[in-house]
């Protein structure tokens, strides 16, 4: 059955507006143009996605969804999620720096920093505000995976730090963090190029076409996110149970995981439904991007209850001499 191969986008891209189908679309668009029905037949104002039932059209365009009517605004709902988010996460950022003390204190900041940066790409890629098949959006669309793959590498890394068996903000811990989040963005953004555009025969063209196939791309975006989740949750349990054998900060960790798979469960689940029920107003990317970054907004608590905000005091107190002695008037 079509779509249920390993590596294979088809039944994500017609479900849920997952940007990564722009990429696949550019590439049946040159190489099988007829297997693309209404609304993604018509590049000017398709929607993200793989001839989805129900998606919101691009912005000015027509709704071609039954009952919609009117022109399309666009994913009006998710642009301003993305806006709110952006915002609150540079708010963290300044919160997290404030914390000098604290253990992978320039790791999670580098994790935020790159999630405040996904979320502009995001607007651009998942928002129906360019044309399919467009260079641009195909390149958009490219440094958006890069900087997720990218991204989930940064959480885990943040992870390992925590153990502190990897100095934090130390040259052995920044520079191979760099080095690997760099090299996964660059071989992701090729990878997704070469899907789109054909630039070798490597990473494409999916075959069957209709299958939207790309192995690469599947575990880089879809398998990758899920493990190094997993991993980082995982690792952050043993340092709060085993090392600093404490509860409470548990229930932080915990309730972020929670929200961020109610996140991914609303997005590839719940999308088509919620799309059909605004008449192809709203999806379930902006209630997704909200949730996201409500998880990673708990993992800050957690970070803080178990870090230190502040050095003490007396480390950078200079050294004064032996006590005196006290003078005959006592004082």
């Amino acid at each position: 059955m079509s779509g249920t191969k390993f590596g294979s986008f088809a039944r994500l891209c017609k479900d849920s507006p997952l940007p990564w189908c722009n990429l696949f679309i550019r590439q049946i668009s040159r190489h099988a143009p007829s297997i693309l029905l209404p609304p993604s037949s018509d590049l000017t104002s398709a929607p993200v996605g793989f001839n989805p039932p129900c998606a919101i059209n691009r912005i000015h365009h027509p709704s071609t969804f039954e009952g919609g009517g009117g022109r399309s605004d666009g994913n009006v709902a998710l642009i301003v999620s993305c806006v709110f988010c952006f915002i609150w996460v540079l708010f963290l950022i300044t919160r997290v720096s404030h914390r000098s003390a604290a253990v992978g204190r320039i790791e999670f900041r580098t994790f935020l920093l790159l999630y405040a940066l996904s979320l502009p790409l995001q607007i651009l890629t998942s928002s129906s505000l360019l044309s399919q098949s467009s260079l641009p959006l195909v390149v958009l669309t490219s440094l958006h995976a890069g900087l997720v793959v990218s991204l989930f590498f940064v959480l885990l890394w943040f992870g390992i730090v925590s153990t502190q068996w990897i100095d934090d903000g130390s040259l052995s811990s920044v520079i191979p963090m760099y080095t690997i989040s760099s090299a996964l963005f660059i071989l992701t953004t090729y990878i997704s190029l070469d899907i789109a555009l054909s630039i070798t025969s490597t990473f494409g063209p999916s075959d069957p076409p209709q299958d939207l196939l790309s192995i690469p791309l599947f575990v880089l975006t879809q398998i990758w996110p899920a493990a190094a989740t997993l991993i980082y949750f995982g690792i952050m349990l043993w340092v709060i149970l085993h090392v600093l054998q404490e509860i409470p900060p548990v229930w932080y960790f915990v309730l972020s995981l929670a929200i961020f798979v109610l996140a991914q469960l609303d997005f590839y689940i719940l999308s088509r439904t919620i799309c059909q029920g605004t008449k192809a107003k709203i999806d379930g990317a902006f209630i997704a991007t909200l949730l996201n970054t409500l998880s990673i907004a708990i993992l800050y608590l957690g970070w803080t209850h178990i870090t230190e905000e502040s050095w003490d005091d007396e480390v950078y107190r200079p050294y004064e001499g032996p006590p005196q002695p006290p003078n005959s008037i006592g004082l």
